[in-house]
């Protein structure tokens, strides 16, 4: 086979028609969890914790200028986006329903990356994908109302582009574990296996070293080859058991949160299309019907529907136009982002976790266990007198705990305190000092991955003068091993 035919054969593959079944499925259990995850966030209060209660917020480079909305603001957003995911359940408005969702998601994301995780910027990327996805042309009110065409099928672009998105989380994941702190040391999960031996029966177990190097090494070869598993179609089933239970026990043991069900839900993609079939058939409303909703008997499809074969000559003939052309030019930069990104790391010296430069949006799922002890000072530059501040009068504690052991917001902490003093007029003793250009200084210690505290910023610079870029940080201590 040339290369010419191959490309052909992946051009037509990526175009060829397959049932619109799995797409629909996909969006109504995005736009559940969705709704679950948006729910819990206005009922434990964190809205008010994470957004409200902070006199400061940490920006993302170059999203400093986004405006920062008041409270009643904020819990009408938090609405609207419950509204949106009713709206991308049911298909109804569907459109509007996804961009309204993935602009009012990713806003409140980018307000303080001090919540960020990565399942965040992974639910910002597929609400991204599905406004541009007909995922409301089969089993929606969109196509039961006549809003839109029914299609009973779509182009298998539309549901491998989900599959892609997925792998790379999980492959980036896999790569990202093939370093010494954990394939050699375990950690940090010996380190927080070993605080959960609180568990009846399997307490003790987990305080077990080599209960630590299993999980590590197992968590390792699942990210690296769980996808291609999925895959497979003789493996799927026993790979999405697996699934299942590697992100319950993540779930179980460790407090991150809806990740694991994010997972959970996101490789649904992988499943046969016969089985989404059969959950839409049990979601069917008494009553309602949707147009093409029985797929077997409504468009002639073999009862296994994965093997539907369209003609490569009817897609050329359909897809060999202009928009075609758009959506190849598209995929291609998405693509090309998301596989480049995670890597944006190896443009820097020194170890990743101590620097932290390429950190974020690599897929890096606990890989580390970072704590951190600041202490800033304000100083006069001429007296060189100075002033201890107070964090906890500035900062939330989770603000405070992730400053500390982060170098970025260490310098937008330290750009905050040196406008707050400004022209301010301090007491110390029988003398007063009005800062003019105050000098902000930090003496932090940090600990990585079980490792003694060690050294992070010297007091010595002067962080108010350093630029928050993407240049190297060389401010920062040298990591010891």
């Amino acid at each position: 086979m040339t290369a010419i035919s191959r490309f052909q054969k992946i051009f037509f593959d990526w175009y060829r028609e397959v049932p619109a079944t799995s797409l629909a499925f996909y969006r109504i259990l995005f736009g559940a969890l969705m709704l679950f995850s948006t729910s819990r966030f206005l009922l434990n209060g964190w809205v008010y914790d994470f957004y409200i209660a902070p006199k400061f917020h940490f920006s993302y480079l170059g999203f400093g200028w986004i405006p920062y909305p008041n409270a009643t603001v904020l819990y009408f957003i938090f609405s609207m986006m419950l509204v949106a995911c009713v709206g991308i359940i049911l298909g109804f408005f569907y459109r509007i329903a996804a961009l309204t969702f993935f602009v009012l998601f990713t806003y409140v994301e980018l307000l303080d990356k001090t919540t960020y995780l990565n399942h965040y910027y992974f639910v910002s990327l597929i609400a991204l994908l599905m406004v541009f996805l007909p995922a409301n042309r089969f089993f929606s009110l969109d196509a039961y109302y006549g809003f839109v065409p029914t299609q009973k099928t779509v182009p298998n672009w539309t549901i491998a582009v989900l599959k892609f998105q997925m792998g790379v989380v999980y492959v980036f994941a896999g790569i990202a574990k093939l370093e010494p702190d954990w394939l050699l040391h375990a950690q940090p999960l010996k380190y927080w296996l070993h605080t959960s031996h609180h568990w009846p029966l399997f307490g003790d177990l987990l305080k077990q070293d080599w209960v630590a190097y299993f999980f590590s090494w197992f968590g390792c070869l699942y990210d690296l080859l769980i996808v291609f598993f999925l895959l497979n179609v003789k493996t799927r089933n026993v790979a999405y058991v697996f699934v299942i239970i590697f992100h319950l026990t993540t779930w179980l043991l460790f407090p991150i949160g809806v990740f694991p069900w994010v997972m959970m839900a996101g490789t649904t993609i992988f499943l046969s299309v016969n089985f989404h079939e059969q959950v839409l058939n049990f979601l069917r409303v008494p009553g309602l019907r949707v147009p093409g909703l029985r797929l077997r008997s409504a468009t002639g499809f073999k009862e296994n529907v994965e093997k539907i074969e369209i003609s490569a000559t009817n897609n050329r003939t359909n897809h060999s136009h202009g928009r075609s052309k758009i959506i190849n030019y598209l995929l291609a930069i998405y693509i090309a982002i998301q596989i480049l990104v995670p890597f944006r790391y190896l443009l820097y010296p020194g170890n990743l976790f101590w620097t932290e430069q390429g950190f974020r949006f690599s897929w890096r799922v606990m890989l580390m266990e970072k704590t951190g002890y600041a202490e800033f000072y304000i100083v006069d530059p001429k007296t060189k007198a100075e002033w201890n501040v107070e964090t906890e009068n500035h900062l939330t504690r989770t603000q405070e705990k992730m400053m500390s052991t982060q170098p970025d917001m260490i310098l937008q902490y330290a750009h905050h305190l040196h406008d707050i003093y400004q022209d301010t007029t301090i007491y110390l003793g029988d003398k007063s000092f009005t800062f003019n250009e105050p000098e902000v200084h930090a003496e932090i210690y940090v600990t990585l991955n079980g490792r003694p505290s060690q050294l992070y910023v010297a007091k010595n610079h002067n962080l108010a003068v350093l630029e928050n870029n993407l240049s190297h940080r060389f401010w920062l201590e040298d990591f010891k091993e």
